[in-house]
């Protein structure tokens, strides 16, 4: 019989705690705990049940470029009223911190659990305040140039990006935040509301999904288009499989989640995208629209939202690929 060297070239190696950059198909026996471990990827996307938002809501915000174990939400609408109310997640639980300094729905968010901003929403109708959270406290720094509502935002808190939204009809506007000021920067292709936003900075995002036909769009207004942002320009790329508004998006230009949202009507629909086309993959456990999300395309995590009634659920994202080291027993 071939023995694992003559077949891998390589000795398996004796470790006395288990390495903390694994590549794919490595092997190794932890000395300290006495058992063969190797690493290998995700096979298919997967949720699982996370900790519940102490407050069910919609059409918040959220820091999208969190993790599973460290992402804020912020601000929402209760069924009335519109809310200030932030909330940290620390992969199993929420725990209420402190509020926004002006209560609001429909706003956007960008930035970490410990670094976040948030702008534009209503009521007011429409807001152009920003606000920056530090990891304990909201201060308001410089507004947004147009006041807007529904709008998407991502990035960081010196490198953000706020696209699309409604002012009183749908807009196209794109704003690039610096850290300090708001600057107007190239149009979306497609005016729209309620769309999804994926991307590190304020010269590498993604816009998809959204509504072309208003507040209370008709039945065909929800929309697939997906555009790309190089920092100067809105390029139209591959469309969702499934047109939807008030969906959740997290990831980065060339690694995105789409999720839930209305198509119309709520939808569990999932697609990821791989920096050309979306596909398919494994649906939310509750369908809902009006939600949020943060992560990358390989660990990620959405909340609340209204699957006909709101909804406080909370559902954490392994995509594809994501590396996971196994414990090899003899059964």
């Amino acid at each position: 019989m071939a023995t694992y060297k003559e077949i891998k070239g390589t000795q398996i190696e004796v470790l006395a705690s288990d390495p903390s950059n694994p590549v794919e198909g490595q092997v190794w026996y932890n000395s300290t705990s006495a058992v063969l471990k190797g690493e290998t990827n995700i096979a298919s996307s997967s949720w699982a049940t996370g900790g519940n938002l102490n407050t069910a809501r919609i059409r918040m915000a959220s820091s999208g470029n969190g993790t599973q174990t460290a992402t804020i939400v912020f601000g929402g609408d209760t069924d009335p009223p519109h809310v200030a109310l932030t909330e940290s997640y620390n992969g199993s639980s929420w725990t209420e911190v402190a509020d926004l300094n002006t209560a609001r729905d429909a706003l956007a968010g960008a930035g970490t659990a410990t670094a976040a901003l948030c702008f534009g929403g209503r009521p007011g109708p429409v807001r152009p305040e920003t606000e920056l959270w530090n990891g304990s406290s909201w201060t308001e720094v410089n507004s947004m140039n147009t006041a807007r509502e529904q709008l998407a935002g991502t990035g960081t808190t010196t490198s953000a990006l706020a696209d699309g939204g409604l002012i009183t009809t749908n807009s196209a506007l794109t704003e690039s935040y610096n850290g300090t000021n708001w600057t107007e920067v190239g149009d979306l292709n497609l005016a729209r509301n309620g769309l999804g936003n994926a991307g590190a900075s304020n010269t590498s995002a993604l816009a998809f999904g959204g509504n072309v036909a208003g507040a209370a769009a008709p039945v065909g207004g929800r929309k697939p288009e997906t555009e790309s942002w190089n920092g100067s320009n809105w390029t139209e790329v591959g469309d969702l499989n499934d047109g939807r508004s008030e969906l959740a998006g997290f990831g980065s230009i060339s690694a995105a989640v789409a999720a839930g949202g209305d198509s119309p009507g709520v939808t569990a629909n999932v697609e990821v995208w791989n920096g050309s086309n979306w596909t398919e993959t494994t649906n939310l456990a509750t369908a809902r629209s009006s939600l949020s999300g943060s992560g990358t395309s390989f660990s990620g995590v959405v909340m609340g939202g209204t699957t006909g009634s709101l909804t406080n659920a909370t559902e954490e994202f392994t995509g594809a690929g994501s590396p996971v080291t196994r414990t090899f027993t003899d059964s």
